[in-house]
C-alpha cells in the first residue's frame, strides 16, 4: 500500500476531518482514507476514458441519414 502525505491543510478542514472521524469512530487517517476511496468510486473513470467507452459502444450503431430525416419532417 502506498503512503500519501498532505501538507498545509487549512485549520478548519483539519478540525472538520477530526470531528467526522470521531463521529464515525475512526482514526483521522482512516477517515481521510475513507473519503478518498469514496471519491474515487464516485468519480470513476476520467472523462476521456468515459468518452472512449461510449464511442466503442456506439460505433456499430446505424444512425441513418439525419439530413433525409430532417427533409422528410419539413415536408410533412
Amino acid at each position: 500500500m502506498k503512503v500519501i502525505t498532505v501538507r498545509s491543510v487549512p485549520e478548519d478542514t483539519y478540525l472538520a476531518l477530526k470531528r467526522w472521524a470521531k463521529i464515525n469512530r475512526r482514526s483521522l487517517q482512516e477517515q481521510v482514507k475513507c473519503i478518498l476511496e469514496r471519491e474515487v468510486q464516485l468519480v470513476g473513470k476520467s472523462p476521456e476514458l468515459q468518452c472512449q467507452d461510449w464511442r466503442t459502444r456506439l460505433r456499430d450503431r446505424d444512425w441513418g441519414d439525419i439530413t433525409a430525416d430532417i427533409r422528410r419532417e419539413r415536408d410533412r
